[in-house]
């Protein structure tokens, strides 16, 4: 049998696409292949659950566009659902005096982006939302919140189910041929074809394109976000978000406090180079992906652009007391002995040859086959919105 359409990749994205594809074409036969055993069980199922709300994000970039739609769609979607979820609102706190100019900058991208309600606080205004922050200045951003996104995953697998599309779980695409008007995929379980195909391989993601024979323009380095939980008898030091303003010096955004839909506060993450693509602990080593990491020019150069910060990185990941004094510049009150071992995960970040990261979605195409080869947070809040546009640039084709 030929489907009308396979999308490989069982994580948020590609099952947001397969249920946006299944919403214009109900009639489309269409198969998706997951090689675990369940859904989202690498970046979908190890976030920490925020629906960002575009404050970050370059005004006309994609990212901007997807994440304020995306989230106004997610939050739509969780009431529809019955899906845990809250708009709880979040704090950017610029802690020095040289943040000042940045949080300016954030407050202008907010509002060029369309944010509502976005409010500028003093000290005494913080500590209003935030008793225990402590900053210069901050931003208030009520649309960010939080969000079950395994819950998300699920409900989203069990929709593409009911109307019609087939859910593949341990099947690992090996190789993708082209062949006349179809796809093959030869796969752990045989071969599966299809009309067009919609690679979301997150972590794999480059591999995927390699696998139909094209030339990936990005590469996949996979970073390692480690957490710390705080204490229950401390919770009460944060309310609800907690960020810090951005240094546009290193590619990622800074250890923050996030409240957690099931309960509870979160601290993190940090960004250390996994030396796994699935890497959760530094004891999780694959030889072939440390090897494809370190042959890579892009990151040697990105080491070198950033020394200090990726050594900073590494030593606060063994360093519980490191760590502390990071959370301690937002909430001055957290102590090492509120600290508790947390979770990780591992963010798939396309690099190009020139060790920049490829900081927007990014989509390479070939005639039948679209591989989503950079999807970024906000990916996650934003997954509506991507499955939305793919679904549309796919329909259009077949």
């Amino acid at each position: 049998m030929t489907h009308d359409t396979m999308v490989i990749g069982g994580g948020i994205v590609g099952l947001a696409t397969a249920f946006r594809l299944l919403e214009i074409r109900p009639r489309l036969r269409l198969v998706l292949l997951e090689k675990e055993d369940a859904l989202a069980r690498h970046q979908s199922g190890n976030n920490s659950g925020v629906l960002h709300s575009g404050l970050y994000y370059k005004p006309g970039s994609e990212k901007a566009k997807l994440s304020v739609n995306g989230l106004r769609e997610m939050v739509a979607f969780s009431r529809e659902h019955g899906i845990a979820h809250s708009l709880c609102g979040k704090i950017v706190v610029a802690t020095v005096a040289d943040e000042l100019p940045r949080l300016e900058n954030l407050w202008q991208r907010g509002n060029a982006n369309g944010l509502i309600g976005l409010r500028k606080l003093t000290p005494e205004q913080i500590k209003e939302i935030e008793p225990h922050a402590a900053g210069l200045a901050a931003i208030h951003v009520p649309q960010e919140g939080i969000v079950d996104y395994p819950a998300v995953c699920e409900k989203l697998g069990e929709l593409v189910r009911r109307r019609g599309g087939e859910l593949r779980l341990k099947v690992r695409v090996q190789q993708l041929i082209s062949r006349e008007n179809e796809w093959i995929a030869e796969t752990s379980s045989g071969e599966v074809r299809a009309r067009f195909v919609i690679t979301c391989g997150g972590l794999h993601a480059d591999r995927l394109v390699k696998a139909a024979g094209q030339t990936p323009t990005a590469k996949i380095i996979p970073f390692r976000g480690e957490y710390y939980k705080i204490k229950a008898g401390r919770q009460h030091l944060v309310r609800h978000l907690i960020y810090p303003v951005p240094d546009p010096k290193f590619p990622f955004l800074g250890v923050h406090f996030t409240r957690l839909i099931q309960g509870g506060i979160e601290a993190g993450p940090n960004a250390v180079l996994a030396l796994a693509r699935e890497g959760y602990r530094w004891s999780d080593v694959n030889l072939r992906d440390l090897s494809e990491s370190l042959c890579f020019p892009g990151l040697w150069k990105f080491l070198a652009a950033y020394p200090s910060m990726c050594g900073y990185e590494i030593r606060r990941s063994f360093s519980k007391r490191e760590f502390c004094r990071s959370l301690q510049k937002l909430v001055p009150e957290i102590q090492e002995d509120d600290l508790e071992p947390g979770g990780a995960g591992v963010r798939a970040q396309a690099m190009t040859a020139d060790g920049k990261l490829v900081e927007d979605f990014h989509f390479e195409e070939a005639p039948g086959i679209l591989h989503v080869v950079n999807a970024p947070s906000p990916a996650a809040t934003a997954s509506l919105a991507i499955g939305q546009k793919i679904a549309e640039r796919v329909c259009s084709r077949l």
